[in-house]
């Protein structure tokens, strides 16, 4: 995911490294374990009268995700308030756990995904560390690899928690989910995440057949130090002072590991010119490994009001105090998006190969411009996101610059009204 800028690149190993991983191995681990557990002697689970001890959420999507599945940490907390709860996550994620409230405190078992040496030392070390933890449950919220739910099984829970395919196609994931939930497409992720707490103690076959009631599924707003957003505020003006005195239009470019998310860059660069002539500044965010991009973008807007900002935050909550500080933030389907909703910070998230019927943002300031052609959308759990796409992603070249920036300048003359009050 690229969300954050930090001070040095963090690269992962490549999506269709993870695929063969996750097929060559995982298939047969999936088939092995499911052996295993139905040799091997049954733990017995919990006290319901006490509840469980310790809860492991095992949660390896990119860091959005964590906002999203705000409303079910929040269910957690209040079914099991005497349990500990902790949560395994690719290090690259764990500031990101900081910033939602409900699981701020939780302890965070970390897996390194930065190449194959670092990623088996720190799967050992994790498993070493549920070793230690005894969880009496482990809830696995992946969709798209099965480490997950090995992870769930080797954690020695005697409840496990997961999505399964049921009848439909799928990955395959063995038989050792004893608490398996139906993965339903046509459902926004936050609450299918929440369907997995209810099927912690649930019997029916699928489980959790109850209706998911009516919850709070948008983030609370994070809270910042007094004086943290104007200090990142002056800090942008300091170091880019052709900004200052501007409303700031924040944008980010890039589709991090899923390139075929990326609105064209002669969209984008049609749009800030357009937004930089109507007298805003336009900041193009990243990580380090975006500023060829953001350098690009910038070059094609020749505006010394649109800058790059690729690899300009040291974190994720100086990236977070900077959209606070912002008046817009026009991006790609991914984290920054996510992210934003944790701030009144309008947004506007461009989707195509995704759908926001699934992911898109709870906040009620985010717009989603989405063409939902027949193709659309191609990365789903049922193919790992490894999309039939030629790379000619026109679900999001039929979005047009001039409805993009019509609803730009909406927000934009919404918050000067405002200001003006």
């Amino acid at each position: 995911m690229a969300g954050a800028a930090a001070s040095a690149p963090v690269h992962a190993l490549n999506i269709a490294v993870q695929r063969l991983i996750d097929r060559s191995v995982g298939i047969p681990v999936c088939a092995l374990l499911s052996l295993v557990e139905r040799l091997r002697p049954q733990r017995a689970p919990f006290d319901p009268a006490t509840g469980p001890r310790r809860i492991v959420v095992i949660l390896l999507s990119e860091m959005g995700s964590l906002v999203l599945a705000h409303a079910m940490f929040e269910r957690l907390r209040r079914r099991y308030p005497a349990s500990e709860l902790h949560f395994v996550l690719f290090a690259k994620n764990r500031e990101a756990l900081g910033l939602v409230r409900a699981a701020a405190d939780a302890g965070a078992i970390e897996i390194d995904d930065r190449s194959a040496g670092r990623l088996v030392a720190t799967l050992w070390r994790a498993l070493r560390t549920l070793w230690r933890l005894r969880p009496d449950v482990a809830i696995d919220c992946e969709l798209f690899a099965r480490i997950g739910s090995i992870l769930a099984y080797l954690s020695g829970a005697a409840v496990r928690v997961g999505f399964e395919r049921g009848t439909q196609e799928g990955l395959y994931r063995g038989s050792y989910i004893n608490r398996p939930v139906l993965y339903n497409p046509c459902q926004h992720i936050s609450r299918q995440f929440l369907v997995l707490i209810d099927a912690i103690g649930a019997s029916a076959r699928p489980l959790a057949k109850a209706a998911v009631t009516e919850v709070p599924l948008a983030a609370p707003p994070f809270e910042f130090a007094p004086g943290e957003v104007a200090a990142a505020a002056d800090k942008l003006h300091r170091d880019f002072p052709a900004l200052r005195g501007r409303r700031l239009v924040l944008v980010y470019p890039g589709g991090g590991i899923l390139p075929i998310r990326a609105w064209p860059l002669a969209h984008f660069a049609e749009l800030c010119t357009a937004l930089a002539g109507d007298g805003n500044a336009i900041g193009l965010t990243g990580l380090n490994v975006d500023r060829p991009l953001a350098e690009e973008l910038a070059a094609r807007v020749g505006s010394p009001h649109c800058v790059s900002l690729a690899g300009y935050t040291r974190s994720l909550r100086e990236l977070l105090a900077l959209i606070r500080a912002a008046d817009l933030l026009v991006t790609n389907d991914g984290g920054p998006g996510q992210f934003a909703a944790l701030t009144p910070t309008p947004t506007i998230a461009l989707f195509g190969p995704e759908t926001p019927l699934l992911y898109g943002s709870h906040a009620p300031n985010a717009h989603v411009f989405y063409q939902a052609l027949p193709c659309s959308p191609c990365l789903t759990a049922y193919n790992h996101r490894n999309s039939p796409c030629d790379g000619d992603n026109q679900c999001l070249k039929q979005i047009g610059p001039a409805a993009v920036l019509a609803k730009a300048r909406q927000f934009l003359s919404a918050a000067t009204a405002q200001a003006d009050d």
